[in-house]
């Protein structure tokens, strides 16, 4: 089943780059710069479909000197890899005490694991192996979709330009010798 999603989101994004592209005559071709053809939604499907394919493609896209996005997929995956072994280790928790407690149940010996605790206790292990699974389960998706909307916001600032001419100021300034604020000033030159 999971294969067959992941499959399906492959074809899903590579048919999205190849429907971005746009013809272009050959006699006219120029040096480009790679940024012109960039597309926020092949970024943002590519993360879907792979975690962290989003970024790699930013990554190739962004000119030279500001190339950062290649560090965050170790993160991404770090990420991933913990929720899922947090979610893993519960599930199995979960498991194992209703056995045990199912065991008890019927008058037979069950996991030594668990034998130094009382009825009360598997059940109150059990619940709170079930409430720690469920919140492995939202961090798994928070870490996916965060990388996702990641790959998204980056993809926007991949051809963003800050020219010499636009600056942003943020000064510290005491307003009635008592308040502290933040001046800004923005100024084009």
């Amino acid at each position: 089943m999971i294969k067959g999603i992941t499959i399906l989101l492959f074809f899903l994004a590579f048919s999205c780059i190849a429907q971005d592209e746009t013809p272009v005559d050959s006699l006219t071709i120029e040096v480009e710069d790679t940024v012109r053809g960039h597309s926020i939604k092949t970024a943002v499907i590519l993360s879907a479909a792979l975690p962290g394919a989003g970024q790699i493609y930013n990554h190739l896209a962004m000119p030279k000197g500001k190339k950062k996005a290649f560090w965050k997929v170790p993160l991404i995956y770090a990420g991933l890899g913990g929720t899922t072994y947090w979610l893993i280790s519960n599930q199995q928790r979960q498991k194992s005490l209703r056995n045990e407690y199912t065991l008890r149940l019927e008058g037979q010996l069950g996991d030594p694991q668990w034998s130094s605790y009382d009825d009360q206790g598997v059940l109150q292990l059990y619940e709170q192996s079930i409430r720690r699974r469920d919140l492995a389960i939202l961090a798994v998706g928070f870490v996916y979709l965060l990388q996702v909307i990641d790959a998204g916001v980056e993809a926007h600032f991949v051809s963003f330009d800050i020219s010499p001419d636009l600056t942003l100021r943020m000064d510290p300034v005491l307003m009635d010798y008592r308040t502290a604020g933040l001046r800004l000033s923005l100024s084009f030159n």
